[in-house]
């Protein structure tokens, strides 16, 4: 006996039809995180100690940039996600739950961009 839907069972999805793949993006963008933290941790250590503008012209070149790009966008998006995990588990009330979904998106896409804008002005 199956707990499943029939038209559940013929999709293959489960309860939320996309729980699965949330799981995944999740686990890769956690994996992910890992070696752009560890650069992101040599990027600090290597100017530990610098002025300005030796710090400045560290951080100005392209593997720099690219590294502190790569690390904003994959953290950026991690959060989002582990985000919208709480929201949709503990905020109740489905207005309140949309509106909160739409803000952690907002918030993050903000975030995202304004970190960016600055490691790209950095980096002309």
């Amino acid at each position: 006996m199956s707990l499943r839907t029939p038209l559940g069972a013929v999709r293959g999805h489960g309860s939320a039809n996309s729980g699965t793949g949330h799981f995944w993006r999740q686990r890769l963008s956690a994996i992910a995180n890992v070696p752009l933290t560890l650069g992101l941790v040599w990027l600090v250590l290597a100017n530990l100690g610098g002025d300005y503008e030796s710090v400045r012209a560290s951080l100005s070149s392209p593997l720099a940039v690219i590294v502190l790009a790569a690390f904003i966008v994959s953290a950026v998006y991690h959060m989002r996600l582990g985000l919208q995990v709480v929201i949709e588990d503990y905020v109740h009330g489905e207005a309140l739950k949309f509106a909160c979904l739409i803000a952690n998106t907002l918030f993050s896409a903000i975030l995202a961009l304004t970190c960016l804008y600055a490691i790209l002005k950095l980096g002309i």
